[in-house]
């Protein structure tokens, strides 16, 4: 990281413009216009580490922690986080057509409910220690489980014979 992605997340300015692009200016005055906000870490530490990006996808700016950001700067990066990343939460697994690869799943999501297929049992990766699944459909859309054991007794049941 160089002296220019060094940021005061109190002090930074970043602001929408008329096109809705992200506009970021640092402290020597440079405007970045049409930057991303990119978590560095989206499963497992999502509020720490935020990188703005610009549209050669260099790093211009380095957030430590979300939170740290004054508003209304914070809700314009938690917006165009929403807005970049599309990764529906599994609330429960209601039913599957089959034990065996590739079957489709019945889930409820905190986005509603939806079936996808799952292509293998190595499209379920487990993300760290504390029960938390990355479970990805045939298209690639990624479904994230918090935690597998929070789950109710028959998404348990259902997860435990793909796991």
């Amino acid at each position: 990281m160089n002296a220019l992605a060094t940021t005061n997340a109190a002090a930074l300015n970043l602001i929408r413009n008329a096109f809705g692009k992200l506009v970021f200016t640092n402290a020597q005055g440079e405007v970045h216009e049409g930057v991303v906000p990119v978590r560095a870490f989206p499963i497992q530490s999502p509020e720490d580490g935020i990188s703005l990006v610009n549209l050669d996808g260099q790093e211009v700016a380095w957030i430590d922690l979300l939170a740290d950001v004054a508003q209304p700067t914070q809700a314009l990066i938690r917006d165009a986080l929403a807005m970049r990343e599309f990764m529906p939460v599994i609330e429960s697994i209601v039913s599957v057509t089959s034990f065996s690869t590739p079957c489709t799943w019945a889930v409820e999501t905190d986005r509603g409910n939806t079936e996808f297929v799952l292509r293998g049992d190595e499209d379920i990766r487990r993300i760290g220690t504390e029960g938390c699944l990355l479970i990805a459909d045939v298209h690639g859309i990624q479904y994230l489980v918090r935690d597998q054991f929070a789950l109710n007794a028959n998404s348990k049941r259902i997860l435990d014979r793909f796991l």
